[in-house]
Parts: structure tokens; sequence; C-alpha cells
């Protein structure tokens, strides 16, 4: 490198993250509209809300792909960097490159879709008629497959799509740890139905949403969110959405089962706990961004079930759940309900923590045919049925309950599927090296004392954002690499005593 051209690098640095902060609020504008339209919009405001959504993203594209932002990415190759601008150069230089092959019209024409097709999938949904949503199915395969092609035209379209949520983990990974867990579960759950044991379910009845709410708040009090950062809400889908000084939840009830709206809001919680321990002062930059989904969902499923559905949790928090709703139980009793195997569940947010991997199967089979041209979107719900039935040994009898149930390909997130299991392995290996390091964690949970695992994954996930690849972030958090391992052990483990096998 010249000395001129070591002089202005500084210079192209600085210009580059200044504009990648106001492009990441252009992208965090989006996203609050998008909580607003999930969760507080009147009915009827969706065909305003679609060109907003359109337009805000049609700027954010126009701004990653922006000729000033290349040269100077151009200016930065070969810079001698430190290893944070560095780690800056390489998200920024992976999102450009990937950007700059995509039309904006075509971004834009997604976007609008989008939007247009959550009313169309919540109808579709209520009134069990699939045949609605079909055509706008279609439309977002295909145009999802456009988008891929733009990418890199030579490539499985469905590895160009999984790269959204996890770039670097790969499409080989994914496919590895869900034949591992489909090889290690089906047995284990199989011996589960054939076990003697029958553990209790003390929650039959009726349970008011108002005073689940007030259970839902009482347990982020006790896990440590942080309300000045954050609120809970109720969407039909749970989800948390934010950044690091707004991070916020929401969660949804069901009458007759108490424990699916307080799991959500656990679950959702590890999301936003991620988002909020993030480096404030990075913000607007990848080093104040999560590292992509595994390691999201990571989070969520640590606090769903390393925490949340241990028994430790249940002997610190069964006191509050009394206080709110009476139930005849012991608190070991609530921790065997929390942990009962429900093969014959239809729904995947409400399925137990075995089960829960073969409907992620399910999904990730079908919206794989889907983009690579092997299946069309009128065949989605017989063939939803026929693997459900294949892997669960479980039929929907309406597809509201079956191909119907998530959100996600509303939104195009064709390829995300694959990273709800991966997460979850990731949460048992992140779990295991925790238990490593701390002292008697599972009696600090039943002691309420969250704070020794907050701080033990701000100090090895948390702080971080970007700066490590998936993969290297693993290993500088464990001291080793990603593996299957510690999820199987533990679910053997786990159940193994809940069900004396």
């Amino acid at each position: 490198m010249t000395e001129q051209a070591a002089a202005g690098t500084p210079e192209a640095y600085d210009r580059l993250v200044e504009h990648v902060r106001r492009m990441t609020n252009v992208g965090n504008a989006a996203g609050l509209l998008s909580w607003d339209q999930q969760v507080m919009m009147p009915e009827e405001g969706t065909p305003a809300r679609s060109k907003q959504q359109s337009a805000l993203s049609s700027v954010h594209h126009d701004m990653l792909t922006d000729d000033d932002l290349g040269a100077w990415l151009d200016d930065l190759d070969g810079a001698d960097l430190d290893a944070d601008r560095r780690a800056v150069v390489r998200e920024v230089r992976r999102k450009h490159e990937r950007a700059v092959s995509v039309p904006s019209e075509l971004v834009e024409r997604i976007s609008e879709t989008t939007s247009n097709a959550l009313p169309v999938w919540e109808e579709a949904r209520r009134e069990d008629d699939f045949a609605s949503f079909e055509p706008t199915l279609a439309e977002l395969v295909d145009l999802k497959r456009e988008y891929a092609a733009h990418i890199d035209p030579d490539r499985d379209p469905y590895e160009v799509l999984f790269e959204e949520y996890e770039p670097y983990l790969g499409i080989g990974t994914a496919e590895a740890v869900l034949t591992t867990l489909r090889e290690e579960l089906v047995p284990l759950i199989e011996a589960v139905e054939d076990s003697d044991v029958d553990p209790a379910d003390p929650f039959e009845g009726t349970y008011d949403p108002d005073r689940q709410d007030d259970l839902a708040r009482s347990a982020l009090d006790a896990l440590g969110y942080d309300w000045e950062h954050g609120r809970l809400d109720t969407s039909t889908h749970p989800f948390t959405m934010g950044t690091q000084f707004d991070a916020r939840v929401t969660t949804r009830f069901d009458e007759t089962d108490p424990l699916e709206g307080l799991g959500s809001t656990v679950h959702e919680f590890g999301h936003a706990n991620y988002t909020l321990g993030l480096p404030r002062d990075q913000y607007g930059t990848p080093l104040g961004q999560s590292r992509d989904l595994t390691v999201h969902e990571s989070q969520s499923r640590l606090w769903e079930n390393h925490v949340g559905r241990s028994r430790a949790f249940w002997e610190f928090f069964w006191p509050t759940f009394t206080d709110h709703f009476d139930v005849d139980a012991t608190a070991r009793e609530a921790y065997e309900a929390a942990n009962r195997i429900y093969p014959d569940n239809l729904i995947r947010v409400e399925a137990d923590e075995l089960t829960y991997h073969l409907h992620v199967v399910v999904r990730f089979e079908i919206e794989r045919d889907l983009i690579r041209g092997d299946l069309e979107a009128a065949e989605v719900p017989a063939v939803w049925n026929d693997k459900m039935e294949q892997y669960l040994g479980i039929r929907p009898d309406t597809d509201a309950e079956g191909c119907l149930q998530d959100i996600h390909w509303t939104h195009g997130n064709f390829g995300y599927f694959p990273t709800y299991s991966l997460g979850s392995v990731l949460a048992a290996q992140l779990f295991a090296a925790a238990e490593d390091d701390l002292d008697d964690i599972e009696g600090k949970i039943r002691e309420g004392e969250f704070g020794p695992l907050h701080d033990w994954l701000r100090e090895r996930v948390h702080r971080h954002g970007c700066r490590y690849t998936t993969d290297d972030l693993i290993r500088e958090a464990t001291g080793e690499g990603f593996t299957a391992d510690y999820f199987v052990e533990y679910a053997t483990r786990k159940f193994g005593d809940l069900y004396d096998l």
C-alpha cells in the first residue's frame, strides 16, 4: 500500500461508519413500523403501511448499494486495520456485495409483498383457508428465488437464502445437525412414549389472560428485564424487536394453558436480553449488532429451556405462580408439567423441547423444496400433513393448525427455520460452558440469582456484537468448535431422569 493510500484509510473508514450508522437507523425505523403493524396498528392500516415499509426498504437498499460505500470498501481493501475495524469492514462488505447483486426494484417488490402478505395470512389462518394464501405464498417463493439468483445464479438458491440468517456455519452444518437431532431424538421420544411414567398435569381449567399478563411481567421482573429499555405486548406470533436502547417483547396467552404464555415470554426475554446487552457505544455499526440468528436463538432457548424449564427455576418461581393462580400442586409437579412430552401436539411454538425439532425438520424440508422448485405452493398442505405423520405420527385436521400456523414465510423468511435447532444446540453448549465457569449455577437459579449468568453471557457473547464470525464466537465463548454433543447429552440426561428411562 502506498503512503498516500495508508494516510487516506482512516478517512475512508470514518465515512464508511457514518454511512453505515445512518443506514442502520433506516432499518431500525422499518423495524419499529413492523412492530407497530403486528401490535398496535389499526386493522385497515395495511395499504399505507406496506407503502411506508416498501419506501424504507428501498432507501435502505440504495444506501447499502451506494457507489460511495463500494469505493470506501475498495479503499480499505488490504488496509492495516485493527481487529475491530477489520470486523466492521468484513460485515459491511459481505452485505454490500450481496446487495449490489439485487436490483432495488426487486427489493421494493419483496418488501411491499411481505407487508401485504401479513393480513392475508392472518385472515387465511383465522378462516382455515390455505387457498386464499396460496397465491401470496407462490409469489413470495418466486420473488425469493429471483433474489437468490441475482446473488449467485450458480449455487443452490436455498443455500443462498439460508446465508441471510446464518452466513458462517454453512447449510451443510445445518443439515448435519438436523440429521443428528432426528436420529437421536426419534428413539428418545419413542422411549418416553413407552415409559410407564405419566407426569401429572395440574394446570386444568381456565386462566384469565390479564392475570397471565401479570404473571409474565413478574417473570420478566425476576429474570431482570430492563423495563426502561423495553415493554411487553401481545401479538399473533410472539417476537422481539429492537436495539440495545429499546428491545420490545411480545407474547400470547392461551386461557387453557398458562405455561404457553409464560414459556413464550421467557423465550422472548432471551432475545431481548441479548439485544440489550450489545455495546451501546457501538450502536449503528456491526460491533453493536447481534451475531445472526443461530446465536440469537441460542439466547432465547437457553433462557426458555435451560433456565425456565429447569427444576431449580420452578422451585424458585412456584410461589410467585401460586400468588397469581390457585393451583393445587407442588413445584416438582409444575416442573414435570413444564417438561411433558406431547408427540401429538401440532403447533410448533407449543411443542415440547424434544418434538420441537421435528417440527423444524418438517418446515426446513418443505421450504427447501419450495425454493429449489421441487414443490409447488399448492402442494404444501398435503406434503406438510404427510411429513407430520411421518415424523411425529400425527396429522393436522386443518391447515390453520398445519401449514398456516407460522408467520415466517409471510415475511419471506425462507432459510430461517434451521436456525431454531442450531440455536438450541448452541444453547446447550453455552450453558455447559457456563456451568463449568460458574459455581453452582443451579443453586443460583433456585435462589433467583440470575446476575452471574447474565454477566457470563454479556462477557462471552453479547459484548462482542459481530466482532467474530459465528464459529469463532462459539470458540471464544466455549473453548471448542460448534457441536451437537452437549444438546444430545443434556436431552438424554434430563428426559431420562424425568421418564425413568
